[in-house]
């Protein structure tokens, strides 16, 4: 019987929110790809996911008695971690630092699993590349960005590179079938640029590696990007970009700053939204972080903003160094807004109140039709859950 991949949430999927309200740690997007999409190339396979029972409502579990190779969702694989859980009989466990890396089972099971499901413990020595915190996100793109550009482009030819462009480091430009670049500057010197099927480089544009353009996505003209920044597929993004990661169907389509950041899907930021990414005494920052319920010392000098699915901010927003949005929050108005704002939150520097989920709802379906993408009851009753999950932030 052929072994199911099933990617199982630990621990971290707590320190990861609010990114993982709305997802399970693997659907996380950091280099080119997601993890879980990193794991099917690797394993030639689609995975399951074994993560919090809301979730599984639109992330399903491998079906009862599948033989499976439970992995743990937030590690990026490579050749000799996949081949290394290729090699796992059942029964068997690799573990990293007491942290379960993947195991082999007889069946599916439906919790997270521990150390007791296994009858052979092996130690993996070799380093991983896993993600712990929302600011991992950017801070490891960069070798995310480089290791998937390898995995998709290796032995492959790229489409012609219009002469109508100034490019640096010409062998390291990758240009994927039905993407258009035209009269930009592209800079692969310091990392690949990755450009993803019908995706648009608009003119003007200003691109220095590594960076990663999602298919169907397109950067707005005259653009300023520093990598290593990935723009996932389905996204519109202008203006100036440092060292950011867009998981999927985002806009920033104007001008503005965003600088060490993660945005979430579904998300819009106005025009002129910037981000603070460095405090003034140049001290480290601090991040709201939900298991501590409270502000923790990133050890970072350089972090900007973490923003949840579903939400907007209106023009000319501000954010303060170190914010943590949560999801279908609402931000509008003069002057910076609080540095941590609590999922379902509508209003900005002069007060929030309680953004309602059916106007939340209302506004994701528009957002979500325009994609010709159905807002679905698995959608609604998730984010219904995060609602009822976070009512002790919204402290209005």
């Amino acid at each position: 019987m052929e072994r199911r991949i099933v990617l199982f949430d630990d621990e971290r999927r707590n320190h990861l929110l609010p990114l993982t309200f709305t997802r399970p740690v693997a659907e996380i997007r950091i280099g080119i790809l997601t993890i879980a999409e990193k794991w099917q190339i690797m394993a030639n396979t689609q995975p399951y996911y074994l993560t919090e029972e809301y979730l599984q409502v639109k992330f399903s579990n491998a079906p009862f008695g599948s033989e499976v190779v439970l992995v743990n969702g937030g590690i990026c694989p490579d050749a000799q971690l996949a081949e290394a859980i290729r090699s796992l009989k059942t029964g068997e466990a690799l573990v990293h630092d007491n942290i379960i890396v993947a195991g082999a089972l007889s069946q599916t099971i439906t919790r997270i699993p521990t150390i007791n499901d296994f009858t052979t413990v092996k130690q993996y020595e070799p380093a991983l590349l896993e993600v712990w915190f929302p600011w991992d996100i950017f801070r490891l793109n960069d070798e995310a960005l480089q290791a998937d550009y390898t995995l998709l482009t290796q032995g492959r030819k790229s489409n012609p590179i219009s002469s109508t462009n100034t490019v640096l480091g010409h062998e390291n430009v990758f240009i994927e079938e039905g993407a258009r670049v035209e009269c930009s500057f592209l800079n692969a010197q310091s990392g690949p640029i990755y450009i993803g099927s019908d995706a648009e480089v608009m003119e003007g544009c200003m691109i220095r590696g590594p960076f990663a353009l999602g298919e169907h996505s397109t950067l707005k003209m005259g653009a300023k990007i520093y990598g290593p920044t990935t723009i996932g597929p389905h996204c519109k993004v202008g203006g100036e970009v440092n060292n950011s990661v867009f998981f999927a169907f985002s806009n920033k389509a104007h001008d503005g700053f965003i600088g060490n950041s993660v945005i979430g899907e579904w998300c819009n930021l106005g025009a002129d939204t910037n981000n603070s990414n460095l405090k003034n005494n140049y001290a480290p920052v601090k991040l709201w972080r939900y298991t501590q319920k409270g502000f923790v010392n990133t050890g970072l000098q350089f972090c900007g903003l973490i923003m949840g699915d579903h939400s907007k901010c209106g023009i000319n927003t501000m954010f303060n160094t170190g914010t943590v949005v949560g999801v279908c929050a609402n931000i509008f108005g003069d002057g910076f807004p609080r540095n941590f704002i609590p999922c379902f939150s509508w209003g900005g520097a002069a007060g929030f109140t309680i953004h309602k989920p059916d106007k939340a709802f209302e506004t994701a379906q528009i957002m979500m039709s325009r994609r010709n993408l159905p807002f679905t009851e698995a959608d609604k009753q998730i984010l219904l859950k995060v609602f009822e999950l976070t009512a002790q932030y919204r402290n209005f």
